[in-house]
């Protein structure tokens, strides 16, 4: 994968309803969403040239904003046209896109009610969010120091920038100790999420999974939780606590930059990727692909 600044690189960018130059798509340094935050976005992936669940992750970003107290000035079905353009003008047939509102530079304090508010889309070639080696025989998480906020203090339901600066805290102090991400746990110290994906567990044949209503409730988590159904297998989504973990027999994290990839240790918790995993690692692979979303 390309290790060239972001900034750095060539194609073009869906800046404010027109196709801009890659390096020329830029903001102020005293843009709003720069200095507190009020900033959206998405990231989701193309497959064979069709974005997977576009139109739900257009609907997602501008809910996101709203929470945020302002409105993305596009419709859903305008995002999805101008994510299908800057994918079609990118040449790409798999691809990450990342569509992201922001509060521009009119007023600088915590009041902004007077600035526009931005939407650019950017697409580029992202591989599995790890490596097929790793991914196959499970990645490893550490727990992380901070917790998911409660619901009082933050808008969780929002795809929100700030809501990150913890993840990448996190997810850099994991790396730090050799592990490939952190899990997090809520205010009240039950199990959430991941630094930027859901989690799942298996104990005898049913699937556990946190209760979304403390995080993000990621569009590939109620994919993955919709292809289970289908194949009839039982999904209880509840409180969990750490210690449960040591009854879990398999573990997987999902999200649109994650797919759907097998964890091997939680902190002193071990789990081996099982059929139930695997099953649905491949039905997930099979659901984003073009030909079967046609049929």
């Amino acid at each position: 994968m390309s290790v060239i600044p972001f900034d750095e690189r060539e194609g073009t960018i869906w800046f404010d309803g027109a196709m801009v130059p890659w390096r020329d798509a830029k903001i102020h340094v005293l843009s709003h969403g720069l200095h507190y935050g009020s900033s959206v976005f998405e990231g989701e992936r193309a497959y064979g040239g069709v974005i997977f669940k576009s139109l739900a992750h257009a609907e997602r970003l501008r809910r996101s904003a709203e929470l945020l107290d302002f409105a993305v000035p596009y419709s859903a079905a305008e995002i999805v046209a101008a994510k299908e353009a800057v994918l079609k003008v990118s040449g790409l047939q798999d691809a990450y896109l990342r569509p992201v509102a922001w509060r521009g530079s009119e007023m600088m304090g915590v009041s902004a009610q007077g600035n526009t508010i931005h939407l650019a889309i950017a697409a580029w070639e992202w591989p599995s969010y790890f490596d097929a080696a790793t991914k196959m025989k499970g990645i490893r998480l550490d727990v992380a120091d901070y917790r998911r906020p409660d619901p009082r203090t933050a808008p969780c339901a929002s795809k929100a920038a700030g809501l990150y600066m913890i993840c990448t805290i996190s997810k850099h102090r994991a790396e730090n100790k050799g592990y490939a991400d952190a899990l997090m746990l809520d205010f009240e110290d039950n199990v959430a999420e991941c630094t930027g994906a859901n989690v799942f567990f298996i104990r005898d044949g049913a699937i556990h999974t946190p209760t979304a209503d403390r995080f993000l409730n990621g569009i590939t988590r109620q994919t993955v939780m919709d292809l289970a159904s289908r194949r009839g297998i039982a999904v209880t989504e509840r409180r969990i606590r750490p210690e449960e973990m040591a009854d879990f027999s398999e573990c997987f994290i999902t999200g649109s930059a994650a797919e759907v990839t097998p964890v091997a240790e939680i902190g002193p918790y071990r789990f081996v990727p099982g059929a139930i995993t695997q099953t649905l690692m491949d039905d997930y692979l099979a659901e984003v692909q073009p030909q079967a979303r046609a049929a």
